[in-house]
């Protein structure tokens, strides 16, 4: 038997999880709902046996699980629609924009004893795993912090710009988008941080998202997380999380490349594969499974997503 499930949100991030689910033998597609016509049709086209539900709600009510990918502000309700209605609920991240919004949100899932992850990608792939498995046997020495470094041309990236919203202050900017990933993985391998200070910089106009940040967040330890973010000048993407250890350190590169540095020069740890988006996606759904069996799984839950909303706003904000 596989998982009846509706995807709310068509977009990149709906179609391409619509896509990787149509590979997985676990999952069935059964209902996709958004308010764009081109989207449902392109959605549609790629899976012919899926229904265009008339409704979000509708879409809800034909699946056992709900995915998604709409923005942030209508998240909350779509997922408490289905928690009511005793549907598992899978989430993008951001959990939200709202920090109140999001504890009520995290709260009432709780309460519901749905089945509920957030889809921070690197929870279940092997660079995470790899990572928390050294610094557990004691590899890497006495972990001492973790740097990010994020930079990018443009922002939205080209792939990203049909998603508008992305540019935008009130939802969108790399911070949220993709500083978010670091953070989660950061937590998990040093524990829950704060917010030390933070410096973010914004356009003239205040609709738009931020284009740098600065920022230094510390766990109860005192261990320090650096942020250099940027945003502009010809170059490629540059997205990295090195965690330092006093005998080893590791980083990770586009949330899958894992290299190791005792001092030298960082090497690569294993082959890239030839389709690493597949891979990570693979990985997801298969503890999908696992954590609607019940079972022991690796995908981030709603606290941690709420954790790490609570970091971004703050450093969105600005502070010290």
């Amino acid at each position: 038997m596989t998982v009846k499930v509706a995807i709310i949100g068509l977009g990149i991030m709906g179609r391409r999880m619509l896509e990787h689910m149509l590979r997985h033998p676990g999952y069935t597609p059964v209902a996709l709902w958004d308010p764009d016509p081109a989207a449902c049709a392109l959605a549609h086209d790629m899976a012919p046996d899926a229904v265009i539900a008339a409704s979000p709600e509708a879409a809800i009510g034909a699946a056992e699980l709900v995915y998604l990918a709409c923005p942030p502000v209508p998240r909350k309700a779509y997922a408490l629609a289905a928690a009511s209605a005793g549907k598992a609920v899978f989430l993008e991240k951001p959990l939200g924009v709202d920090i109140a919004e999001s504890e009520a949100l995290v709260a009432a899932l709780e309460a519901s004893g749905v089945p509920a992850a957030v889809n921070f990608t690197q929870a279940a792939g092997a660079a995470l795993t790899g990572v928390a498995e050294a610094a557990r046997t004691g590899a890497m020495g006495d972990l001492v912090g973790a740097d990010i470094v994020v930079t990018y041309a443009s922002w939205p990236r080209a792939w990203q710009k049909a998603a508008d919203w992305l540019r935008f202050r009130d939802e969108g900017g790399m911070t949220r988008e993709v500083i978010s990933h670091f953070l989660f993985f950061s937590e998990r391998l040093l524990g829950p941080l704060s917010v030390v200070w933070a410096r973010p910089s914004y356009p003239a106009d205040p609709a738009l998202c931020e284009t740098h940040l600065l920022a230094r967040l510390e766990t109860a330890a005192g261990l320090p997380v650096s942020i250099l973010a940027s945003v502009g000048g010809a170059q490629p993407d540059r997205q990295e999380l090195t965690i330092k250890g006093s005998a080893a350190s590791r980083r990770i590169t586009d949330f899958y490349v894992d290299a190791m540095s005792d001092g030298g020069p960082f090497a690569e740890l294993a082959e890239r594969p030839a389709d690493p988006r597949a891979v990570s996606l693979r990985a997801q759904l298969d503890d999908l499974l696992l954590l609607l069996d019940g079972q022991p799984n690796r995908l981030a839950t709603p606290a941690e997503a709420l954790r790490v909303q609570k970091l971004v706003e703050a450093m969105l904000a600005g502070r010290g």
